[in-house]
């Protein structure tokens, strides 16, 4: 079996096991043999996604493009599914001689499974009531601390982005965008968007004199 494998496979089968090892337990690489004449596994990591090992043939849908001579260009994130019903992300990448006659593949199957469980479980955290819906409760604001929480809600919401993330134009615009809406005259509205802000009070009475001689 070895004399039938091509040098360029042969070099190719210590990458195999380090693939692997990036991606973790839940990505198969597969190494596909075509020199022989037949379609089988010459390495493989993580045969567990598919069940397959050393040895093993090809699926029936690679045979079959194979055949058909559909193999020449690479096939790059296409989903698929085990037996028991486990999605994978999955490419093929056919490997070529000095001629240019593919003489094996080199395969990725990712199971995704557990990372669509984890992905519908935060897309069900985050599920927010539809922003009209939250505008209109608004009005119904107890008390002047409630109306100042709002607005600076609103406004920071706008922005589109976390306050860890906003550097000073961004902070400046935000204390210029609430200015506009007289939020600075609530009782204790510096304090509390210097909190919210992450800034001292003296900062926001800084962002406050730029925005107003600005203005003038």
């Amino acid at each position: 079996m070895e004399k039938s494998i091509h040098p360029i496979l042969n070099a190719i089968v210590p990458l195999i096991e380090g693939i692997a090892q990036t991606f973790g337990k839940n990505c198969e690489i597969v190494l596909h043999n075509f020199c022989d004449g037949k379609s089988s596994i010459i390495a493989i990591e993580n045969g567990h996604v598919t069940g397959r090992s050393v040895g093993s043939p090809m699926t029936e849908a690679g045979l079959k493009a194979v055949q058909k001579g559909n193999v020449q260009d690479n096939i790059i994130n296409y989903t698929a599914k085990t037996t028991d019903g486990r999605v994978l992300k999955s490419s093929t990448m056919p490997i070529k001689d000095e001629s240019g006659r593919v003489i094996g593949l080199l395969c990725i199957n990712f199971d995704m499974s557990t990372l669509i469980v984890a992905q519908n479980a935060i897309n069900e955290i985050m599920q927010v009531q539809d922003s009209n819906e939250v505008k209109n409760n608004h009005y119904a604001a107890n008390n002047v601390n409630d109306v100042l929480t709002n607005i600076v809600t609103n406004t920071i919401n706008a922005l589109g982005k976390p306050v860890a993330y906003m550097n000073k134009d961004e902070k400046v615009h935000i204390v210029k965008r609430l200015d506009d809406q007289g939020a600075f005259l609530i009782k204790g509205a510096i304090d509390y968007v210097a909190k919210v802000l992450c800034v001292s009070r003296y900062t926001i009475y800084n962002y406050l004199d730029e925005i107003r001689v600005y203005d003038q």
